[in-house]
């Protein structure tokens, strides 16, 4: 395992994943990409913990997923099953977990300063925190030749991996209103989502 490992993780990260998949008896699962998440968390019926992270991430996303995963099986564990997913249980378990792995020796030093706020209060994904999701899309290893939302123009049409157009509409505080080409309705977009451009 700790081979497989050494393929999707930073170096100096491989033992001490190695640790925490042991320690909490981890069945992990690398799986094709999914477009809607990069990793899950389900304890299965015969009570094994099974996580799956997707193979196509880089290896500092890959690290922050299985963390993130793991966490959330610490916290159901420590806490109860009642917690909310991506409540303060969850939050504080990720937090102490991570802190070990913010160090320059397994992340680059760029992403260093984004990691650390990123973690004073951790979302549901680190892609919802947009500064932090486009640092890392710098380190895949296919760059998709594909547009963040913020980018494109207001009154822009752009197709969704689904295939659903959209027009790019304002920004309301953090996210942008997009209003879906078909049907009318108004959907709220992440600055940083994926979308390939139509036309402006």
């Amino acid at each position: 395992m700790e081979s497989v490992l050494s393929t999707y993780l930073p170096e100096r990260a491989v033992a001490p994943c190695m640790a925490l998949i042991k320690a909490n008896a981890v069945h992990l699962k690398i799986v094709n990409e999914r477009v809607t998440r990069h990793g899950d968390y389900r304890r299965l019926e015969s009570g094994q913990h099974q996580i799956t992270v997707n193979a196509t991430l880089n290896r500092y996303r890959f690290l922050i997923t299985l963390v993130h995963e793991i966490a959330h099986l610490v916290a159901f564990e420590k806490y109860g099953k009642r917690i909310k997913p991506h409540g303060l249980e969850w939050k504080h378990t990720f937090q102490y977990m991570m802190l070990p792995f913010i160090r320059p020796e397994i992340f680059p030093s760029g992403l260093l300063p984004l990691l650390a706020r990123h973690f004073r209060n951790p979302k549901a994904s680190s892609s919802t925190d947009a500064h932090l999701s486009i640092a890392l899309k710098k380190f895949d290893e296919q760059q998709s030749d594909k547009s963040y939302v913020f980018e494109l123009p207001v009154g822009s049409i752009f197709r969704m991996y689904n295939g659903k157009l959209f027009r790019k509409g304002n920004r309301r505080t953090k996210r942008y209103e997009c209003v879906e080409v078909n049907s009318g309705k108004v959907y709220l977009f992440q600055p940083n989502a994926e979308v390939e451009l139509i036309n402006n």
